[in-house]
């Protein structure tokens, strides 16, 4: 019993108990949400927002933020469509180590703007947003990447893999998840990462190099955003200069701070931000399917977050009360 209740307690349940009563709920009202096809889009509406989602969640918990990520993704996405569509004989696969390379050059930029210069990071992350969005517009001459210009091998990802036919990028986006749960959780660096994040003046007189972390917390940052693009040219099959990972930035804060991730650094779990990305999925799945127009799905978009905040603030709390000062990995 003790141990049933210790689970209820923690953050992780309030995200769980809104995903089952809103799915539910949507259920009563059009029993096709709760089909097997419905759950395959849920799935292939949060790929792109859980690779965010992990990058961002190791940037919040060493208390920082990344709002670059976004234009990261596009100008990643953008790098490597120039690419296919400048040498069309290139092998596919080589569109991914582009792809992740560029957007961790991008990401240790900002790592380098906030440690050498001491510069807040929302600060350098809100610039180097503008800056990255208008660098992919003068690499493309505004120009977007079209269908014909990505290869099949990749578009396909999107649709299926020897995996029960799961698509390639559902793997992919889950078996990042699982090396984060890794990183976070049975490396030195996941525990400096939460150190760092708890107590960043403490952290160098516990032997912690602050500058060292950071730098490969935004590196891994950009790196993921990098994936992401590469894997949005393989959702969608084009590269807008304009709109390709516009927004990116409020869906991925969004799913993680949901998912429990503190702002003020120290505190969150992988666990946490998945559950996160998944009701992000599922509300996202289930307003076209009700036929909510686009201006009033914003604003359920909203509201959904918030009770979501709500629920976790209550678990949170309580669990505060059982175990006070837990922080969980």
């Amino acid at each position: 019993m003790t141990q049933l209740r210790s689970i209820f307690m923690r953050r992780e349940a309030g995200i769980a108990v809104m995903i089952v009563l809103f799915c539910a709920a949507v259920g009563l009202y059009k029993p096709q949400f709760l089909t097997g096809q419905s759950l395959r889009i849920v799935l292939l509406l949060t790929p792109l927002i859980m690779i965010g989602a992990m990058a961002q969640m190791l940037v919040l918990v060493a208390r920082h933020v990344d709002l670059s990520i976004g234009s990261i993704l596009g100008f990643s996405a953008m790098v490597v469509g120039l690419m296919y569509r400048e040498y069309p004989e290139i092998p596919w696969l080589i569109g991914f180590p582009v792809a992740i390379l560029t957007g961790a050059a991008l990401g240790f930029f900002n790592g380098f703007l906030v440690t050498v210069f001491r510069l807040p990071s929302i600060i350098v992350t809100l610039g180097t947003l503008s800056l990255f969005r208008g660098l992919t517009f003068i690499i493309s001459d505004a120009r977007q990447i079209n269908r014909s210009n990505i290869p099949s091998e990749l578009k396909s990802m999107s649709r299926t893999s020897p995996v029960f036919d799961i698509p390639w990028i559902i793997l992919i986006a889950f078996a990042i998840a699982l090396m984060t749960y890794f990183i976070v959780r049975h490396t030195q660096l996941g525990r400096q990462i939460y150190a760092l994040g708890s107590n960043p003046n403490a952290a160098p007189l516990r032997g912690i190099d602050v500058t060292r972390v950071t730098l490969i917390v935004f590196t891994l940052s950009g790196a993921l955003s990098g994936l992401a693009g590469i894997l949005y040219a393989s959702r969608w099959g084009f590269v807008n200069p304009s709109n390709t990972g516009a927004g990116f930035e409020f869906q991925v804060i969004a799913a993680v701070v949901i998912g429990g991730v503190s702002i003020n650094g120290g505190v969150g779990t992988v666990m946490g931000t998945v559950l996160g990305v998944l009701l992000l999925g599922c509300v996202a799945a289930a307003l076209p399917l009700l036929g909510i127009p686009g201006s009033t799905q914003n604003a359920i978009y909203g509201a959904v977050i918030l009770i979501a905040l709500l629920i976790d603030r209550s678990v949170r709390k309580r669990g505060a009360n059982q175990v006070p000062g837990r922080i969980t990995t």
